[in-house]
């Protein structure tokens, strides 16, 4: 029943998503975005907290700081990305990381891969490449080797938030130091950026439900993943590569082609059949 919260975590990032892309067009700095998405989270996270009576004191700091770390990277190029990209391929690309988890599991490990792992990842590495050869151009290109970076990232952010899970960290815990780490990194890009000069009560409103959004999906994808099945979590994620095209179609008009939509499919698939193999193993 917990990796049900998954598909919730799938809306409420995708929503996210719309508001970053809005952001974007009304050219707000990136460095102000990424900032409000986390301390807005900050300030939500302690108040659910301290409205739960969960304690903030941890002894797990090593693995909250590779786990805030590796998110933080995931975040930034993601939201760069966005604002780059067509919502939905931003989104399907950066759903490429349970093929980085299985490509990492096949190099790291002694053992020979099964041919199973060796033909998920070719064919969605190939639909990756379908999905970017026909619909990316120029500086196009740019967006897309981000929203991978971003995957890459997700990967080890996800490896990280089981081990949290398996040491009993609350969900709401793992967040709220997520939320502390990336707000006092990004504090000094946000400064930089000259916020309060021209902050309008437009411009803040969509900062700020970038971040309340945010909160939601981390909060429920935290705890999918850490109670729920890793297993029927990482395949119910791709909830989200749908909301985002329903939301790119009807705000956007978005138009994708016939080979853009086998190359979602081609890259969902994958990555299920690649979250499947892995729990076989």
């Amino acid at each position: 029943m917990h990796s049900l919260w998954i598909i919730g975590a799938g809306l409420a990032f995708a929503a996210m998503g719309v508001c970053i892309k809005l952001a974007a067009e009304q050219e707000i700095p990136l460095g102000q975005v990424v900032f409000y998405r986390c301390f807005v989270s900050l300030v939500l996270i302690y108040v659910y907290l301290r409205v739960r009576g969960v304690a903030l004191r941890t002894s797990n700091w090593k693995a909250h700081v590779s786990r805030s770390s590796s998110g933080v990277i995931s975040m930034v190029t993601l939201f760069a990305a966005i604002g780059l990209l067509p919502l939905a391929t931003a989104i399907t690309l950066q759903y490429t990381s349970p093929l980085f988890i299985a490509l990492v599991l096949i190099l790291t490990r002694r053992e020979q891969p099964r041919a199973a792992n060796i033909v998920t990842l070719i064919v969605g590495f190939a639909g990756v490449a379908l999905l970017l050869r026909p619909n990316i151009t120029g500086s196009l290109w740019f967006g897309a080797a981000l929203a991978l970076v971003s995957a890459m990232s997700a990967a080890v952010s996800v490896l990280n938030m089981r081990i949290l899970g398996e040491l009993r960290e609350p969900s709401g815990r793992t967040v709220f130091y997520f939320s502390l780490f990336s707000t006092v990194v990004l504090a000094p890009w946000f400064f930089a950026t000259d916020p309060f000069s021209t902050s309008a009560v437009a411009d803040l409103s969509l900062l700020i439900g970038v971040g309340t959004f945010a909160t939601a999906g981390q909060l429920m994808i935290t705890l999918a993943y850490q109670r729920g099945q890793t297993l029927l979590s990482a395949n119910l994620g791709y909830t989200q590569v749908v909301f985002a095209s329903v939301f790119g179609i009807f705000i956007w008009h978005d138009v994708l082609s016939l080979t853009s939509w086998l190359a979602i499919a081609i890259i969902v698939a994958s990555g299920i059949g690649a979250t499947l193999s892995m729990r076989a193993r």
